[in-house]
């Protein structure tokens, strides 16, 4: 079965065809660093890293782009409230920092999100910053071929003509004369008021380190055109694959989109956008109160069982969380690592030349279809538990497909938490354990099983968890491995 994508564009799966045989070019939006991240910034990096991955695991070279948006209106509204009259140090804002301090600073605390998680580093990360020439050269292309116009009046900035390009509107597959107004400028200076900005003159009150020099005048690039420029400085003029959260179709994608095919480029053959978080279905919104950070769901659960979680919908549905749900993720995922800590030894060699089940390979080249693929790792987990109960061969073989599995949607790649399950502590806690368990057998052998349901209970006051299975018994550690 051939790969299949849902493409926004054409609003039909499609067979994935590369541009270049044997090789991928994935370019997605990453984060405006003016805060801290949420969970929908790392459920969009889950999803696109799955995405990678897949691809990866069918033979393919993958080039991976995700940006970052360190120049911004609200990356300088929040510097510049930084340093207003009456400025309270907060965790978010402990310092009156200038717009590229604040900008660094959260762009560190999404990349240690994005690592917490298992997310591999994309082969280019760039700032929007370090890219102010392509901009530049972009802009005067589509001022010469009539696409984009200097301001009416003497703001300094440069916008797109939304008329002069017949196609806008084609990803969204809605009529200019139906969308909104663009609100990143004055309307004062356009034609129309759904022009969008390319460019934007510096203004008074506005850092004068947030400015370039342009043939405009001072200014700053606008959000849109940087895309632009990024994804087809590192991937080319077409490039395979645009992602990003349903929520940047319109405008960002679509302006990007425009911008790019009326400079005369490719770009993007498929376009794919992962769905939003809710909050036991509602919208999430910090005025509702009911938003769900990374740090937060750290705290709950274990990192693999916040990515299992994150993955766990597919990615263009709406993820769901309620109170219990990352609690779950974690049963989830001890029933597996259970099945392997008894199934798979350490040196099984086996592992790395396991096929994956035809199931899950079919579930992922539909459209990454993780629910589907999760449901034959479970079975595949059940199938091995019956088998090991059995003393059967295939328990082993059916670990090391489990284990495959898990390798493919980043799972086993996740980092511990410090000080988990490794290190002289996690050792002394096994020989102790070791030593209660063998205690337990003793007494059940002198058939003194009061003794022995007390070493059990006593154990599970701490946490421990005891089966006892037909090749012995075995313990773990209740919200671990």
């Amino acid at each position: 079965m051939a790969l299949r994508l849902y493409d926004t564009k054409t609003a039909q799966l499609r067979e994935f065809q590369p541009l270049e045989p044997g090789k991928v070019s994935l370019y997605y939006c990453g984060a405006t660093v003016q805060g801290r991240p949420h969970v929908g910034h790392v459920r969009s990096a889950v999803a696109f890293d799955i995405l990678a991955r897949w691809l990866q695991h069918r033979g393919y070279q993958v080039t991976t782009v995700r940006n970052v948006t360190d120049i911004d209106d609200k990356i300088l509204e929040k510097s510049g409230a930084s340093y207003a009259e009456g400025f309270e140090p907060t965790e978010d804002y402990p310092a009156a920092d200038p717009w590229f301090a604040l900008a660094y600073r959260f762009e560190q605390i999404f990349n240690a999100a994005y690592d917490a998680v298992g997310v591999v580093r994309p082969s280019y990360e760039p700032r929007a910053t370090g890219h102010i020439t392509e901009m530049h050269a972009l802009i005067t292309r589509l001022i010469e071929t009539g696409h984009a116009y200097p301001a009416l009046d003497d703001s300094g900035d440069v916008y797109f003509d939304v008329h002069s390009w017949e196609r806008y509107g084609e990803l969204t597959h809605q009529s200019v004369d139906d969308m909104q107004d663009a609100p990143d400028a004055d309307p004062r200076g356009k034609r129309d008021p759904r022009d969008f900005a390319l460019w934007k003159g510096h203004k008074p009150g506005e850092p004068e380190t947030a400015a370039w020099d342009s043939p405009w005048g001072w200014g700053r690039p606008g959000w849109h055109l940087e895309c632009s420029a990024m994804s087809t400085k590192y991937l080319g003029e077409t490039f395979d694959i645009h992602g990003g959260g349903r929520d940047l179709r319109f405008p960002h994608h679509e302006n990007e989109l425009a911008q790019s095919a009326a400079a005369g480029d490719g770009f993007a053959r498929y376009w794919l956008h992962n769905g939003m978080v809710t909050y036991a279905a509602e919208k999430m919104s910090k005025s509702v109160g009911n938003t769900v950070s990374p740090d937060q769901m750290l705290t709950e659960a274990g990192p693999k069982a916040v990515r299992y979680w994150l993955a766990s919908a597919h990615y263009r549905s709406e993820l769901d969380y309620k109170p219990g749900a990352l609690q779950e993720a974690e049963s989830a995922l001890e029933r597996i690592e259970n099945f392997l800590d008894r199934a798979l030894p350490e040196t099984d060699t086996a592992v790395a030349s396991a096929e994956l089940p035809s199931d899950f390979v079919e579930a992922m080249d539909d459209d990454l279809n993780v629910p589907a693929a999760l449901a034959v790792l479970h079975q595949t987990v059940r199938a091995g538990n019956t088998a090991l109960n059995s003393n059967d061969d295939a328990a082993a073989a059916l670990a090391a497909q489990v284990h495959q599995m898990l390798q493919v949607l980043g799972i086993n790649d996740v980092p511990e938490p410090a000080g988990a399950d490794s290190g002289p502590t996690a050792e002394a806690l096994s020989h102790l354990v070791e030593a209660q368990l063998a205690q337990r057998a003793e007494a059940k052998q002198a058939k003194d099983f009061a003794r022995a349901d007390a070493i059990r209970d006593q154990l599970a006051t701490i946490g421990i968890q005891v089966e006892d299975t037909p090749s012995g018994a075995v313990w773990t550690l209740k919200g671990g491995a």
